[in-house]
Parts: structure tokens; sequence; C-alpha cells
């Protein structure tokens, strides 16, 4: 009988701290199957990086990088009422505590925002989310441990001399051609 009471003490503690809220990550979870939507997800081993002709910075900031995730929603003349109610959706999340807007670019529904989750420091998860009214929205998620502003511009500059295989991201390069 105690053994019993013990579990289900467990388990009603374990339900209750289950956190309902809203998340970007859930809502990866949810539209990666969903035939409007373009998912990509790329590792810093994908990059193609030389680590030994990185500076100590680039290398930290490298380290500090362990995914992206994109998700992209593809506009077309039969899901406007589905990009609508997604665009809602994705500004919801967006607008949870837990996301902290660092800038926002372009005004109405054509617009661009950056977000981070975790303080100045020490932040987990930078989102990029961009939409543009006549091709669809994109959100970029780049995930790490203890990453910060400047090491993520580090990163940016570290990319740019990447060797990453362009195939792979042929999906989301189709979305912008019309």
């Amino acid at each position: 009988m105690k053994l019993i009471l013990c579990l289900l003490i467990v388990a009603s503690a374990f339900l209750s701290s289950c956190n309902d809220e809203p998340s970007l990550q859930k809502y990866f979870v949810e539209k990666t199957e969903n035939k409007n939507f373009i998912a990509l997800d790329l590792s810093p081993n994908m990059l193609n990086i030389e680590v030994s002709k990185l500076t100590p910075d680039e290398n930290a900031a490298l380290k500090s990088f362990e995914k992206v995730n994109i998700l992209a929603f593809k506009l077309n003349d039969s899901n406007k009422a589905e990009f609508e109610s997604e665009r809602v959706k994705v500004n919801e999340i967006l607008k949870e505590e837990k996301y902290q807007q660092l800038m926002k670019f372009g005004s109405g529904k054509d617009g661009a925002t950056v977000s981070f989750v975790g303080d100045t420091e020490h932040i987990d998860e930078f989102v990029f989310y961009a939409n543009k009214k006549e091709n669809g929205f994109a959100i970029v998620r780049v995930l790490g441990k203890d990453m910060n502003p400047s090491g993520i511009m580090t990163l940016m500059s570290v990319l740019k001399n990447a060797n990453v295989d362009l195939e792979q991201l042929k999906p989301l390069q189709q979305m912008f051609v019309k």
C-alpha cells in the first residue's frame, strides 16, 4: 500500500511539473510532417569547418553551438488560410516570457525578429523568425550552451568559411524560388 501511495505521489509530481505552455520545440515537432512545411536540422559536423585554422575565440564560439533547426512554411494559393493561422501561432509563441526579443525589422506582415532564451551571457537558444506575405515564413533556432551575442557574431563569421554541402539546403532554397 505504501509503495502504491509513493508511486502515485511521484507520478502526480512528475505530471504536474510537465509544462503545457507553447514552445518552438513543440511547434517544430508538430509541424515536421505537415506538407506545407520544410524542416531541416544542421549539426556542427555538417559545416565542414577546419577547426585547426580557428582562433581561440572562434573555437569557443563553435563549441558553444550544438545545432540549428529550420522550419519554413511555403505559401501557395491553396494554403493562404493555414499560413495566416500558423503565422499567428508563431507570433503568440514568441510573445511568451521566455523568448526575449533583441531586434525587429520590417512592418506589417513582412518582417523579421531576433529573440533569445536564457540570459545575455548564457543563451541557450537564438531564434530568427522572418515572414513575407508572398512567400511564407521561416524560423531558425540556433541551439547551444552558454552562447552570448558576441559569440554568435563570431560564429557567423566562422560560418562564412564553412564548407557546407548546399544539397542539404536545397529544400529551403526552393521555397524562395517562384
